[in-house]
């Protein structure tokens, strides 16, 4: 196999460098021949190699392809711990890239944050089956709720004088008029 960079992963979980790109690692693939396929991921671009009834093939697909970083927590069985995976989810399952498998939820929600700010692709969670964006968002963007204003509703408030935001009212007098006075004009 061929590739761009460098060998990744560890023996003991999956744990690709999200700041050393490319980065080449084999995954499991049910469909493929000897159950394996090879992976190359850029930031751009993802190249995908496994071999099909005998038939070499190579899937060339940008990363916008993907619809996001998910994810997915599994729980263990009787008393055994669970684990947690960060996966580059594809529309289509068979085409999903796992990134991350740790049984450490904290650092395998690190390492989703991270993956997805590198690949610029969206949040994902698992809720039901169902992988939906876990905040808001339009666009880039992410939405929150309307803040208050600042100085209404904060621990400071008490320490300025409310006063401050007031306006006052102008007041129109007399105007001041010098009766008996020369006036004083510069001319040229």
């Amino acid at each position: 196999m061929r590739c761009g960079g460098s060998p990744a992963g560890s023996s003991r979980a999956l744990r690709l460098d999200p700041f050393v790109l490319p980065a080449c690692f084999a995954a499991s693939d049910a469909a493929a021949d000897e159950r394996v396929r090879h992976v190359e991921l850029h930031r751009e671009r993802v190249v995908m190699r496994r071999s099909l009834r005998g038939m070499r093939m190579a899937l060339n697909m940008p990363v916008a392809a993907f619809a996001g970083v998910s994810l997915k927590l599994i729980a263990g069985e009787g008393g055994a711990q669970g684990t947690a995976t960060v996966t580059l989810e594809h529309k289509d399952p068979a085409l999903a890239l796992p990134l991350f498998v740790s049984d450490e939820a904290d650092d395998a929600a690190a390492e989703w944050r991270v993956w997805a700010t590198v690949l610029n692709l969206p949040l994902l969670v698992e809720d039901g089956g169902v992988l939906r964006e876990p905040f808001a968002r339009i666009g880039a963007v992410r939405v929150s709720r309307v803040r208050a204003r600042r100085r209404r509703r904060n621990v400071l408030c008490k320490r300025r004088p409310s006063i401050l935001m007031r306006r006052k009212v102008a007041r129109l007098g007399a105007a001041p008029v010098h009766r008996g006075e020369r006036e004083i004009i510069a001319r040229n």
